[in-house]
């Protein structure tokens, strides 16, 4: 059996991340959502569960970073295609997310952006040989001389 990832969020307006989460693409849980929290499927074995302040400070027993400032993970999620990614932070850009500084090599795109608490995501592509960790074969695919990477 696979693992399942839960990522629980903080949130100030939980109606708006609600709109945003939706916006792109994923479903909200009704069964495990009520006024304090809002689930919403991200994919196979994904939720997003997002909880109003008080309600995580109570599951987390510790101060919540005001990450609108501050930056306290990264949650990258990948895809299988570089278009995908393209059309992902498409969605969140056009739901009103700040997209952050693209990352793109041969082998590797990535795209990033905040949602409305400023929660960091990014959407990564890698080709599955560099998944593989055959580096040599990569090299082989994606030579370095003249593409311009140093």
């Amino acid at each position: 059996m696979a693992p399942s990832v839960l990522i629980h969020l903080p949130v100030v307006d939980l109606a708006a991340s609600r709109s945003f989460y939706t916006a792109l693409g994923w479903t909200p849980d009704p069964g495990f959502s009520d006024q304090h929290a809002v689930t919403v499927v991200a994919g196979e074995g994904l939720w997003v569960v997002l909880l109003d302040h008080l309600t995580f400070r109570g599951r987390a027993d510790k101060d919540i970073t005001d990450t609108r400032r501050c930056a306290s993970v990264i949650t990258s999620l990948s895809v299988a295609t570089p278009e995908e990614v393209d059309v992902f932070v498409d969605r969140a850009v056009a739901a009103g997310a700040p997209e952050g500084r693209p990352q793109d090599q041969d082998f590797l795109r990535s795209r990033s952006f905040q949602d409305p608490d400023g929660h960091l995501w990014e959407i990564v592509w890698m080709d599955p040989l560099a998944s593989s960790g055959n580096w040599t074969a990569v090299q082989q695919k994606y030579p370095l001389e003249g593409s311009g990477h140093a």
